[in-house]
Order: structure tokens, then sequence, then C-alpha cells
């Protein structure tokens, strides 16, 4: 968007995990406010007219009618969570938030660079998003701890990584499949 450019593009400013997005991942997006490539976006706007706060929290009208039904429906990244990161963010500092918003990126290039047999993409992002940190650990050190992983076809560890996300989003109660607007 022409004349919205942030300092920080990892954590959107109305509370997305650009660092964890998949277009962000595949190099199509630069993060919100990051230049070439940023997408359109009315919070952005509203950023704007409101002396461009970096973060929507920071605004004095936060919350406001933007935010109803806001983590109602995904698209290609789990919005869920978006009002309750802008809030942990908040509540931990900036820098603390992004630290481990970091460890979930590594947890997902790790995913995505040793299990990833091209077709669990959406799911290792989805999972890196959703799940919390101690359960992607876990997740990675069943993983690496397997006899025999290293000879293992791609298709195999694939398969092991995404029963092993499934079984940690079911114990958290959590769905790894994109939730889509109804008609």
């Amino acid at each position: 968007m022409k004349d919205f450019a942030r300092d920080e593009t990892r954590f959107s400013l109305c509370g997305l995990n650009c660092l964890l997005c998949p277009m962000r991942t595949g190099g199509y997006c630069p993060g919100c406010g990051g230049g070439e490539g940023n997408q359109s976006c009315a919070i952005a706007r509203c950023s704007l007219e409101h002396g461009a706060v970096p973060f929507c929290w920071e605004c004095p009208s936060y919350p406001c009618g933007r935010y109803e039904d806001f983590d109602a429906a995904d698209s290609f990244v789990p919005h869920r969570t978006r009002a309750e990161d802008a809030a942990l963010a908040r509540e931990l500092g900036l820098d603390a938030y992004l630290a481990r918003l970091e460890e979930r990126r590594a947890a997902l290039d790790a995913l995505l660079g040793r299990y990833n047999d091209g077709r669990r993409k959406t799911m290792f992002h989805a999972a890196a998003y959703l799940l919390p940190i101690e359960e992607l650990r876990a997740v990675l050190e069943a993983l690496e701890s397997r006899p025999g992983r290293g000879e293992q076809p791609v298709k195999e560890r694939a398969l092991a990584a995404a029963a092993l996300l499934q079984e940690a989003a079911k114990r958290r109660g959590v769905s790894l499949k994109l939730e889509k607007k109804g008609k």
C-alpha cells in the first residue's frame, strides 16, 4: 500500500504473525508495511488515518468495530488468534513476543526443511501458528529421535510429522485446518 511503511514487519499491526505466513516464507510478501509486495489492507489505511500507529492496540480507538468477527475465518493464514496474539504482545512487550515468534519460525523452518513432501506446507504453517511452542518442540524432538529417520524417504518423514502434529493438535483441542467463511 502506498505510503504505508513500518519498521517491524514480523508482526502485523492487527496481530498477524507475518513471520509464519506462507506468503512471507515463500517470498511473496515482505510483511505488514514492508514495502514492495505488501498487501493492500483496510487496517493499514486506518492506521494512517490515526497517525500511523505501529500496532492497533496503540490507537485510542482500539478495540474498534474492525475487530468484530475479527478471527472468524482464515484465508491462507490462520486468523483465529490475531486478537489474542496482539494482547500477548502487548502484555509481554514486543521484544519478548518477537523472541517467541522467532522460536516458532525456527520450528517451522525445521518442519519445512526436513519433513515437507510438497503437500504439508499449509499444515506446517498452521501448526507453527496455532500450537504452543512446547508442542512444536516435542514434535520435533520425537521426529529427530526416530530410528533410521535419515534413510526414510521424505514422504514417510512427512507422514510421521503430520501424524505427530495432528496428535498434538487433538490434545490441545486445536484444528489445523483453515476455517473458511460461511456462504
